[in-house]
């Protein structure tokens, strides 16, 4: 007679240290636990509370400017360093981690409305209202150094003194090249005192530059008769063009999908294109109530960040219509400039009441070192979130948000102005012989027309 005996090895149970976990053998069949879904369906949804009670999203605040925050630039070879500038024409490095100023430039005249850095990170040029151009080299020595004397002011390399005044300025990606905006696009040579290509379409202001990080001679524009145009400097002519209803403050490349990019329109959205084919967004991301004044992606390529003259952040996802996370605070005044950390684990973002002020991405994650349980019990937390995100309960606590109150009104008063236009359209549609009336969806809407 043969009898059928349960064997297991030692090895197979037995922990190799003291500090591991303890091996479980689990019978996945879903006859012996019928309450699989219960628990995990709890377990959503305390890890949604706890999300809400540990999100604590403001690490900081940065002050020294005397005046409002215009614009700010990020070192790719450096994670801690950031450069910002203000309409007084001081120009500040800083060091995000003590949150001091490393050191200061002498800046310009007038207001400072572009700053960039050379992709090997070793020049900063900076141009502003009173029509001058700068180059400034990047200190090294000094970057560990978080404290300010009088050493630390540093002179310019370069300047270059042009006809008018400049309203952005990006650098190439790779090689020597860098454009400015303002009554015209110009392409600048580090080497050269005045530009070596200029293209202009029509009379009106260019108000902001982008270069692909893609392809390095191919750049986004936006101008103040309300067009987004792309520019290939291997072209002598735009290579497309749209207009839309509304101006566009800033224009943002997705660094992962170098041929689309998000464009913060003075409506209050963000309209995603893809560059070959403009005639249509791919997407609209609604949720500020005023003008969006900047906008920066995440290394990351997944999201991108926005500062509005509501006095609000918001982080969005590349793909999505409604912002995933805001951040306020009662001081913090008009946002003019945003920008993710190269490592995309912070948002920096710079007002007009003279502060830079340093977020985390992740409103609740965990900073400085976490234990591997620790890694695995938050790894874990989010798989279920994410599974049982569409039940009512979870999905109503992981979306609420206060907001302020103006804020918060005017997303009302907007509701509702939506809701009338929709209920005059169906009555007009209702009343209307079929076919006569023609809707457009919300992607071709806001643009106008595309010019060849």
């Amino acid at each position: 007679m043969k009898i059928k005996t349960l064997s297991r090895s030692v090895d197979e149970y037995t922990r190799e240290r003291s500090q591991d976990l303890q091996r479980v053998f689990h019978n996945f069949d879903p006859s012996l636990r019928p309450m699989e879904k219960a628990v995990e369906y709890k377990r959503a949804l305390t890890a949604a509370k706890l999300e809400k009670i540990f999100a604590r999203p403001f690490v900081g605040a940065m002050d020294g400017h005397r005046d409002g925050v215009s614009c700010m630039a990020k070192n790719p070879n450096y994670l801690k360093g950031i450069f910002s500038a203000s309409m007084d024409g001081d120009i500040r490095l800083w060091d995000i981690s003590s949150r001091r100023t490393v050191c200061q430039f002498p800046g310009h005249q007038g207001a400072v409305r572009g700053l960039t850095v050379s992709t090997d990170g070793n020049v900063l040029v900076s141009c502003g209202t009173d029509c001058t151009v700068r180059l400034w080299k990047v200190p090294r020595p000094t970057l560990e150094d978080s404290s300010v004397s009088s050493e630390n002011f540093i002179e310019p390399a370069a300047e270059y003194v042009w006809k008018n005044a400049f309203w952005a300025v990006d650098h190439q990606f790779e090689g020597e090249l860098f454009a400015t905006a303002g009554a015209q696009l110009e392409i600048w040579n580090h080497n050269r005192a005045s530009p070596v290509q200029s293209f202009q379409w029509g009379t009106d202001s260019v108000i902001s530059v982008r270069f692909n990080p893609g392809e390095p001679d191919i750049l986004a524009t936006s101008a103040s008769d309300r067009s987004i145009t792309i520019y290939d400097l291997r072209m002598s002519s735009a290579a497309r063009r749209i207009i839309m209803m509304t101006k566009t403050n800033s224009i943002a490349w997705n660094p992962m999908e170098p041929m689309n990019l998000t464009a913060a329109n003075e409506d209050g959205s963000c309209y995603s294109f893809d560059g070959r084919k403009m005639d249509e967004a791919k997407c609209v991301h609604k949720d500020h109530v005023s003008a969006v004044m900047d906008i920066d992606f995440s290394p990351t390529g997944r999201e991108f960040v926005t500062g509005s003259y509501d006095r609000s952040v918001r982080i969005f996802p590349y793909n999505g219509g409604h912002s995933r996370e805001i951040y306020h605070t009662k001081r913090m005044q008009r946002v003019f400039c945003v920008k993710y950390s190269c490592d995309a684990t912070y948002v920096l973002s710079g007002s007009d009441d003279t502060n830079l002020r340093l977020w985390k991405a992740k409103a609740s994650e965990q900073l400085g070192v976490i234990l591997p349980r620790e890694q695995k019990k938050h790894e874990y937390n989010e798989a279920v979130k994410n599974r049982y995100k569409h039940l009512p309960e979870v999905k109503r606590i992981v979306r609420h948000r206060h907001l302020p109150k103006p804020i918060y009104k005017a997303l009302g008063i907007i509701r509702t102005v939506n809701d009338s236009k929709r209920r005059k359209e169906d009555r007009r549609r209702a009343h209307s012989a079929p076919g006569t009336i023609v809707t457009k969806p919300l992607r071709q809407r806001r643009i106008i027309k595309e010019v060849e």
